[in-house]
Order: C-alpha cells, then sequence, then structure tokens
C-alpha cells in the first residue's frame, strides 16, 4: 500500500517540463476550443451554451468506447446534427485506442466532447476513498487527459461522477476536489490549453448547494473550473418547474460555469418541456445548458434511438426531443452571466455535510506522482488492471493549493499554437479512462441504480 506524502517543492515544476509538440497528424477539422470567462463558456466572443445528450451505446456493462467505433461515429452523428446537438458526454473510453476518426467526424459537425475521466476500476471509491486516491488512480487519470488535450474539441472533463450520493457519503468530498486540482495541476505542467476541469454531482437535496460551494471555495489553485450536476426534478407534463426556478435564483451569483450533466425525467411521457426551461430568461444567468439522458435505450426507458446493428430506430422520444429543440433554439445573447463573481465560502460541518478537514486543507498529492509533471503519464492500460486497492487508508493532508501548478497553460488552442486552431495536434502519449452510465448493475464499488428507484435518481458510481 503507497501512503500519501505532501511533495516538496512542486512549485518549481512548470518550468522544468519539457511537453514539446511534435509533427502533428495531416487529417485536421477546425474546431474553436471553448474557454470560460467569469460564470460562463465562450466559443471565441460569443457565449456557449452546452446542448447536448449522454452518449454511451451499450451502457456500463459492455464498458465499450463508442468513440473508438469508427462505424457507430459515422452512423450516430448524422443523428446528432439532426437534434441540432453541440455537446455529447461520454463516460466510458478505452485509453489505449485511438480516437482521431471519431474526433474528426464529430470536429466537422461542430460537436464537443464532455468526457469522464474515471472507470469502474480507476476511480475513488465512495467506501474507501483514502486507498483509492493514489499514484496508479492517478496515472490513468493524467493518461486520459494525455489522449484527448490534443482535440480542440474536447471541451471539458469531469473529474468524478456522483461520488457523494446521499447525506452520508460527504466525507469523500476532499478526495473530489483533490483530483480535481491534481488534473487542472499536470495540464498546466504539461502546458496543454486550459481545458475546463470540475464535477458531475447527484441532485442531493439535503448537501446541493454545500457540494457546489465546496468545489468553488479556498484558494484558487483549489478551485473547479466549472461545476454540473444530474437533475431530472422537472418531469412532463409539466410546463414549468418551480424547483430548477429556485435552483436558478440560489446559483444566480455562482462565479464558475454550472451546466446540467443529466437531465430528462421519464416518469410520465416525455415531452422535455425543461428544455424551454433550461435556455429561457430565468436560467441562462446561472446554466450553462445540459445533457438529456440519454441517447440510446439500455432498458431503462431512457433512450432517444434503439440501435440494431448499423441500424439507428428512432423512438418517440427522440422526435419529442428534436420538436423540443427546434421550439427553443439556443440562446444568442449573453444570459446576463456573472462576469467577475466571487469565489463561494467553504460550507461549515453540518449533519449534513461532514467534512472533517478545514477549508484550506486537502490531501496531498500522493507520493511519485510529480514523475508525471515532469516526463508525463506514460501509456494507459485501457479497460484492463485497476487502481483502487493500491494505495493506503492513511491520509496525509497539507495545504489545499499544495503541489497545484496554476501557470503554464494557454487560454486557447494547444500550448505554442497558431491563431488558427485545429482538431489533431501534436502526438500526444495515447491513453485516457472510463466512467459509467446509469444501469441496473453493480460491479464492486461502481454499483448503480436506476433513477426510478432512488427518488433523488442518485447512481451509485464510485467515480
Amino acid at each position: 500500500m503507497k501512503s500519501f506524502t505532501t511533495i516538496a517543492a512542486v512549485g518549481a515544476l512548470a518550468a522544468s517540463v519539457s511537453a514539446t509538440p511534435a509533427q502533428g497528424p495531416q487529417k485536421r477539422a477546425t474546431i474553436t476550443p471553448i474557454t470560460i470567462k467569469g460564470s460562463a463558456f465562450f466559443q471565441g466572443d460569443k457565449r456557449f451554451y452546452i446542448r447536448g445528450v449522454d452518449y454511451q451505446p451499450g451502457g456500463s456493462s459492455a464498458a465499450e468506447d463508442p468513440i473508438a467505433d469508427v462505424a457507430g461515429c459515422k452512423r450516430d452523428v448524422a443523428k446528432f446534427k439532426e437534434l441540432g446537438l453541440n455537446t455529447i458526454r461520454v463516460y466510458t473510453v478505452d485509453n489505449s485506442a485511438n480516437h482521431d476518426e471519431c474526433m474528426t467526424e464529430f470536429a466537422n459537425a461542430g460537436i464537443y466532447l464532455a468526457l469522464d475521466v474515471n472507470s469502474p476500476n480507476y476511480s475513488i471509491n465512495r467506501e474507501k476513498p483514502a486507498r483509492s486516491y493514489n499514484k496508479m488512480y492517478l496515472q490513468s487519470v493524467f493518461a486520459t487527459i494525455d489522449a484527448f488535450a490534443k482535440y480542440d474539441n474536447t471541451l471539458l472533463f469531469f473529474s468524478g461522477n456522483e461520488v457523494i450520493n446521499d447525506d452520508k457519503t460527504t466525507q469523500c468530498a476532499p478526495y473530489i476536489k483533490a483530483v480535481d486540482r491534481d488534473m487542472r495541476s499536470y495540464i498546466n505542467a504539461r502546458k496543454y490549453r486550459k481545458i475546463p476541469v470540475g464535477y458531475s454531482a447527484a441532485d442531493v437535496e439535503e448537501n446541493r448547494v454545500q457540494m457546489a460551494q465546496y468545489m468553488n471555495c479556498g484558494p484558487d489553485g483549489a478551485r473547479s473550473d466549472f461545476y454540473a450536476f444530474n437533475d431530472y426534478a422537472w418531469c412532463d407534463p409539466d410546463t414549468s418547474s418551480t424547483d430548477w426556478e429556485k435552483k436558478a435564483e440560489t446559483f444566480s451569483n455562482y462565479s464558475i460555469p454550472l451546466f446540467l450533466s443529466e437531465y430528462g425525467c421519464n416518469e410520465n411521457k416525455r415531452e422535455f418541456n425543461a428544455v424551454k426551461g433550461l435556455y429561457g430568461d430565468k436560467m441562462t444567468k446561472a446554466y450553462s445548458g445540459g445533457l438529456v439522458y440519454e441517447y440510446t435505450e439500455e432498458g431503462s426507458k431512457y433512450g432517444l434511438v434503439k440501435l440494431d446493428g448499423d441500424n439507428v430506430k428512432t423512438l418517440d422520444d427522440f422526435d419529442a426531443l428534436k420538436k423540443a429543440f427546434k421550439n427553443t433554439p439556443i440562446p444568442t445573447t449573453d444570459g446576463n452571466y456573472n462576469q467577475q463573481g466571487s469565489p463561494s465560502k467553504c460550507p461549515t460541518k453540518g449533519d449534513h455535510w461532514n467534512v472533517d478537514m478545514k477549508d484550506d486543507v486537502l490531501p496531498s498529492m500522493p507520493q511519485g506522482v510529480d514523475e508525471f509533471f515532469k516526463n508525463g503519464a506514460g501509456a494507459g492500460k485501457g479497460l484492463k488492471g485497476g487502481s483502487q486497492e493500491a494505495g493506503s487508508d492513511k491520509t496525509v493532508t497539507g495545504p489545499a493549493a499544495s503541489g497545484a501548478i496554476t501557470t503554464g497553460a494557454t487560454n486557447s488552442g494547444s500550448a505554442g499554437a497558431a491563431s488558427s486552431p485545429s482538431l489533431l495536434r501534436a502526438p500526444l502519449p495515447l491513453s485516457a479512462a472510463l466512467t459509467s452510465p446509469r444501469l441496473p448493475l453493480s460491479l464492486d464499488s461502481w454499483s448503480l441504480s436506476l433513477p426510478f428507484l432512488v427518488p433523488l435518481f442518485c447512481k451509485r458510481f464510485t467515480l
């Protein structure tokens, strides 16, 4: 078991990093990298609102990489264009595979990727957060970053998904935040462009606000770039949702981008009335759009399409979503976003927020991680192996931003990039890592529960 230790003088690493771009592949596609200003995403000088779907054909039980399947990408991108999407979220990728062709297909269609970096084997285990936060785990996470940083249509990375799924697992929050910090530090150390890093939370009423505050409080090096949560509270046939309006008001002064990483209640026939609310005037100040759960039907009655080999059968939900999007165009204004907001105040410990560490303290990066900052993470291990038992139950803590590298990355494009962005940059160490969608199965600590079985619609991911 590896114990945690504080990394000394990590601030000096940025100067010693040797991430020299090599000659990139010849196949290119042009798409503008997304940046952040205040509480909003931007595509150049225009505010960017996420309009997308969660995309994991086969579901988590199959553990297949949809963006290494070129035939599948070409099959599905036509439907993405028909819906008018600009983003897809992928939960599971094989970090030993090549993703050039699919990422080029998406870029040519104007589609960005929101990518989870965890997998059932490489993730934070909510039952053993200290042990599962280790060097082997971070190698897998960093390898994913290496694999996808070269694509200008990599919109963002999720550092975790619903690790905290009730009011009894909030002790995991410092480890989630530490991974978030480590990912941004790695991106900066390797001199990649500033690809946003943030967390996808369960919408747990008891600690919804505290978790959002926690990921946006503390020193610069420890705060998330964005925050997202999975929200199924707006159910058809309702044409409005007091719950959503209250949340928008609560987060109206939030200082980083906020969006829905999953939405689309299926308690009744889905008409997607939530689309009008999400992209309407009452919500665009706080929210930057969202991702509908989910593209393919996997047995949980959330699918927009049914796959049968190379054939795609559109379902009623596909037509309903297409109609909802058509009737509610993507906003063309800046939505009165928060341009210069202040970080949140860290939440205090209470009945539903059991975080013992002080506001300015986090788990220190595991011993040996500094070598990845200097030399890169190396090859990913694909869908094999696992890291959850590779650490120690002992936690060494330090200042929240200890080891954080906050300089060295460029604001847009790749390091040293010219003004005209291209999709495929210098070849980087091929790798990635995985995550998972909502399915009725249990895989050790990576257990999931269907939304219709859990009132709060919380998947029990350990990511």
